[in-house]
């Protein structure tokens, strides 16, 4: 070989190196792709994934998936430039700046954290919901966690009093509190029945207005539940709280006769809170592409997400808009029989 040819042979590696380097190094980016979905009817690492003890259960035929995104890039799952690429090209991930998805200096172990915190209060949620929107009661004891600043609430309660009653009316469940809120209007005086201390007091607090109707409190509640069944949910390496509508629905055909799903693979998403609203979640457009990948031909989406849903809905795949609870079992129900003309969509 020429000295020529070893100076050209050595530089071509050299830039191949320097090249390769710069395409494995880790860049300020977040790539969010379709991740794998579980079937809440099914089962986790050879254990059902919902057990239920203390009522009778039934099988399914269908299946009833929750959804996820698989993400690379932020604290301890650098992003590199091959990746950040790739994501770009792709056409079901999503490419973002760190700084849009955490918060400036969270470490890997905080948002663990975080995230395991959302799984948890999802499943409790959905929990609750699912069996109040099945008929059984669910007693529930609701001690003050604290008072909004500047709140009608935070001179007249106390933290660690317990919400009793509200205008004489015996408070037996979160749901009862919220809907007696809904029907009260912003500036009404109620009072609060509290236990302090083991000691009956009464409150007067003037409420104030809540986005969409109705009044608050201006109170941080920390409720305990007394279930009447038992559920459990084993899921491991899964955070966040966008699970929480499907398992409130792999409870219900669990806890129910009927095939509600009727041999129908059906994936979705939602937030879900004790009351039985459906909420947004991140990374539907993920979602639904992992949900075609896995099976699924009919999707239900949060309302709130319709603006992401129109126009990226994949071939294959049947969106169907839901804002509670109630509603979304009433579309599996109807999937599963074939009835699906009236469901509400997106468009």
């Amino acid at each position: 070989m020429t000295r020529r040819a070893a100076l050209l042979t050595f530089g071509m590696l050299g830039s191949a190196a320097l090249l390769l380097g710069m395409l494995l190094l880790p860049v300020p980016y977040v790539v969010n792709g379709p991740g794998p979905t579980l079937n809440t009817l099914g089962e986790y690492d050879g254990e059902p994934l919902i057990s239920i003890s203390g009522a009778e259960t039934y099988d399914s035929t269908g299946e009833l998936r929750l959804t996820t995104v698989s993400s690379t890039g932020g604290p301890g799952y650098p992003a590199t430039l091959v990746g950040v690429v790739a994501g770009w090209l792709s056409g079901s991930s999503q490419v973002l700046p760190v700084e849009y998805v955490y918060p400036q200096g969270a470490t890997q172990e905080q948002i663990a954290e975080q995230n395991q915190a959302q799984m948890t209060t999802s499943q409790e949620n959905a929990t609750v919901a699912a069996l109040e929107e099945l008929g059984y009661e669910v007693p529930t004891t609701m001690t003050i966690a604290g008072t909004v600043e500047g709140g009608p609430a935070e001179d007249a309660v106390r933290e660690d009093d317990v919400l009793v009653s509200v205008d004489g009316v015996a408070m037996t469940s979160y749901a009862q509190l919220i809907d007696l809120l809904d029907d009260t209007d912003a500036g009404t005086t109620l009072t609060l029945g509290l236990e302090r201390d083991g000691q009956p007091v009464d409150v007067p607090v003037t409420t104030t207005a809540k986005d969409g109707g109705g009044s608050q409190l201006g109170v941080y509640i920390d409720p305990a539940f007394d279930l009447p069944v038992d559920v459990s949910i084993r899921i491991e390496d899964i955070g966040g709280s966008s699970a929480g509508t499907m398992f409130a629905l792999g409870i219900i055909d669990r806890l129910t006769p009927e095939d509600e799903a009727n041999g129908v693979h059906i994936a979705g998403t939602g937030t879900m809170d004790l009351n039985g609203d459906v909420g947004p979640i991140g990374g539907i457009r993920q979602k639904m592409a992992g949900s075609v990948r896995d099976g699924a031909s009919w999707f239900l989406a949060p309302a709130d997400n319709c603006d992401e849903v129109v126009g990226n809905i994949p071939d294959g795949l049947s969106v169907v808009k839901i804002d509670s609870l109630h509603g979304a079992r009433e579309a599996v129900e109807a999937i599963g029989s074939g009835d699906t003309a009236d469901l509400p969509t997106c468009g």
